[in-house]
């Protein structure tokens, strides 16, 4: 993890972590309850696996991701938030609150706890 940084900037430093269209897609989804490479790239926004291996990789080095080997596949990885990633949760959902309540059409896919809703 490069340690340059464009400013001291709480907003800016956090932007460089999190500031793209698909890395919070890809917290969200843990939250959801997914794991596996292939369940991130059956998301509904249909991230590239190039963009998906990136951004993995760098909520990894941040500490806020660990990967870990599956067990009995060869190869297989999962990932889940580390205590640091969990963290986001009430970031998550305050993006998710300002869309449900600034842009029509849109509906929460999480519950209040981080888990997928039941709809």
């Amino acid at each position: 993890m490069s340690e340059s940084r464009r400013s001291p900037c709480p907003v800016a430093c956090t932007l460089d972590v999190l500031g793209d269209k698909w890395t919070l897609l890809v917290v969200r989804d843990l939250f959801a309850g997914k794991t596996r490479f292939s369940d991130f790239s059956q998301s509904p926004e249909g991230i590239a696996t190039n963009i998906l291996t990136d951004r993995l990789k760098r909520l990894e080095e941040h500490g806020l991701v660990e990967r870990q080997v599956s067990d009995g596949h060869a190869g297989r990885c999962d990932y889940a938030l580390t205590a640091k990633g969990r963290t986001l949760l009430p970031v998550l959902k305050c993006v998710a609150d300002w869309g449900l309540n600034h842009i029509e059409g849109t509906k929460a896919l999480l519950g209040p706890s981080g888990s997928r809703r039941a709809d």
